[in-house]
């Protein structure tokens, strides 16, 4: 079992940005009573994304239901959903300016509709407060519950995205609790819901092959996703699953090059890679 050492990769060291752009995100995150992804998931990036007054909104509170190996959100005991919070969250976009709002969600496996109302009232009070800003939401699977992806897909989002993590035979080791072909399920319903960018993510260095990377990559295209990002996991503790491989950018090079080839409209792929980062380039912004 390898350990989890950046060293082993000096391409994944990053310097934390001078100034006070990460204490302004996190003061008003926490007046407002806010969570974010990029906090709780321990992500890499959130020194270069506080720094620059953008953040990925963590909707239902701070802890998730499920237990998947590889994630740094805390799991255990969940709160009760606060009616203010997509008002407090359309505050924070219009505060920060944002032209592009990210919004996701820790699993919410104790609520009937899996949190999909709250996900649907965050998109209506941000374009009620911020009618110029495009909205992205990165939802769970919903526990495969139809009609509460229905609530979310009929606020039309600007991008829809849902993740499926690692390929197929990794599924019951990394997210034993998902299912591959549900969330295959859920982003083919986006596309037909005529979400014009559906996305979704993989993480690298897991024990997956390139072959099975790219059977991923045709299973997403053929569900009618356009939108992909790839990027490296990271161990965030002991406790969870070590890095296999410490993949070296010219393999996401190489995968980038090939997922455009396929017919992928937009593609981030590189070691620090996550799926809400620089996540306003699919409209340039």
């Amino acid at each position: 079992m390898k350990s989890d050492i950046s060293e082993r990769a000096p391409w994944l060291i990053r310097r934390i940005p001078a100034g006070g752009g990460m204490e302004k995100v996190q003061d008003l995150m926490e007046e407002l009573r806010l969570h974010t992804v990029c906090q709780s998931a321990s992500c890499p990036n959130q020194g270069e994304c506080f720094h620059s007054g953008t953040a990925t909104f963590l909707i239902l509170g701070g802890v998730c239901t499920r237990g998947c190996r590889f994630c740094g959100v805390p799991k255990g005991q969940t709160v009760t959903v606060d009616p203010e919070e997509p008002a407090n969250l359309a505050f924070a976009v219009k505060k920060l300016g944002l032209k592009h709002a990210v919004v996701t969600s820790v699993t919410r496996d104790d609520l009937l509709d899996g949190g999909a109302e709250q996900f649907a009232a965050c998109i209506r009070a941000i374009r009620a407060m911020c009618s110029c800003t495009t909205v992205e939401v990165l939802t769970p699977d919903f526990a495969g519950n139809v009609e509460a992806l229905r609530i979310v897909l009929e606020e039309l989002p600007e991008v829809f995205n849902h993740n499926v993590e690692t390929v197929p035979r990794l599924y019951s080791t990394v997210r034993p609790q998902a299912n591959y072909r549900q969330s295959l399920e859920v982003l083919r319903q986006a596309a037909q819901a005529g979400i014009k960018r559906v996305k979704s993510g993989l993480m690298l260095g897991l024990g997956e092959t390139e072959a099975e990377v790219f059977d991923v990559f045709q299973d997403l295209l053929s569900v009618g996703v356009n939108c992909l990002t790839v990027g490296q996991y990271l161990r965030p503790s002991r406790e969870h699953l070590p890095v296999v491989d410490y993949v070296h950018p010219n393999q996401f090079k190489k995968l980038a090059e090939e997922a455009h080839q396929r017919g992928f409209i937009h593609v981030a792929s590189g070691p620090l890679v996550r799926s809400s980062y620089h996540a306003g380039e699919v409209f340039g912004k």
